[in-house]
């Protein structure tokens, strides 16, 4: 029992530390994190020649744990902000300066060419996202560069993507005040705007918003070209048979087309992620439009023959 207690103890200091940003070996981003990371900061006070504390603003707190397990857990917090950030007080005209985009990384690298960020790039340019709101939607309205991590490609778990993936839309779409951030429209709850959806709360735990929101692209793993409301996906059948969308969208990533060809994925053998008349058998099909088919017929001829007697 002692030594359970101790190990406990250990993993609590372990993570108090880790969210601290202790466990960062950079000296400029533990400097960042020093305040960024805390829901209070401290400073000197110059004009009153006092210390004090103030809370941090909510939407600048860097979670260190969420941090560690992103894709950028290795950069340098001036890698993408300005090194004048490193003196306090902060320069108010800093917060002007334009934002680093992602293609000012990852475009032109042949590194990153198989993901094909230039064409990802076209496709958001083609958005309703970015028709409406231009320059103003980038990125990191959708991927927050401190927390992305490769889930899509590396989960063989469908409900994992698809919760992560979702979560991205609802940042701002269940959230007013940063959808505030691009847009001055009140728009409904997201429960209310698909209250045609049956079993909404299914869908949105096994589907992808993108699914029914996007123009799905074969030479791109997630299409970036969100739909109008108006060309949104509203057919059952859509995902709801043989052919199912779902196929060309969700089921894509090669670490589940797999386990969708025989079925475990998208077929009978799991409940969890079973789509209705998507995973149909062709011989169980054959022979039920025959047993059809014969009923049908047996109906004709015997009424055919009722017929022939009533008139005898």
């Amino acid at each position: 029992m002692k030594y359970f207690i101790s190990l406990q103890i250990l993993l609590f200091l372990a993570i108090s530390f880790q969210s601290s940003g202790q466990f960062y070996d950079d000296p400029k981003s533990h400097d960042c994190l020093q305040c960024h990371s805390q829901q209070t900061y401290s400073f000197h006070n110059d004009m009153m020649d006092t210390e004090e504390k103030r809370l941090m603003n909510p939407y600048l707190i860097i979670d260190t744990l969420r941090l560690r397990a992103g894709v950028h857990q290795n950069f340098d917090c001036t890698d993408c902000h300005s090194f004048d950030y490193m003196t306090y007080p902060h320069v108010a005209s800093l917060k002007l300066e334009p934002m680093m985009t992602c293609l000012d990384c990852h475009a032109g690298d042949e590194s990153f060419a198989k993901y094909e960020f230039e064409k990802i790039d076209e496709e958001v340019k083609k958005s309703v996202h970015y028709q409406n709101f231009g320059d103003n939607f980038t990125c990191s309205k959708c991927h927050d560069q401190h927390y992305y991590s490769t889930t899509a490609r590396t989960s063989s778990s469908v409900v994992e993507i698809v919760e992560i993936s979702n979560a991205m839309c609802l940042t701002c779409h269940n959230d007013m005040k940063r959808l505030s951030l691009v847009s001055e429209n009140q728009i409904a709850a997201v429960v209310d705007i698909h209250d045609w959806l049956p079993n909404q709360e299914l869908h949105f735990k096994h589907v992808r918003c993108i699914e029914c929101h996007t123009a799905v692209e074969d030479d791109l793993m997630v299409s970036h070209n969100i739909l109008s409301k108006d060309q949104a996906v509203r057919r059952c059948a859509e995902c709801h048979s043989a052919n199912s969308l779902l196929k060309a969208s969700l089921y894509k990533y090669q670490n589940l087309q797999e386990r969708a060809e025989d079925g475990s994925a998208l077929g009978m053998l799991s409940n969890e992620n079973y789509v209705i008349g998507s995973h149909q058998i062709p011989i169980l099909k054959t022979i039920s439009l025959i047993i059809f088919f014969a009923a049908f017929a047996g109906i004709i001829i015997h009424v055919i023959f009722r017929i022939i007697i009533k008139k005898k």
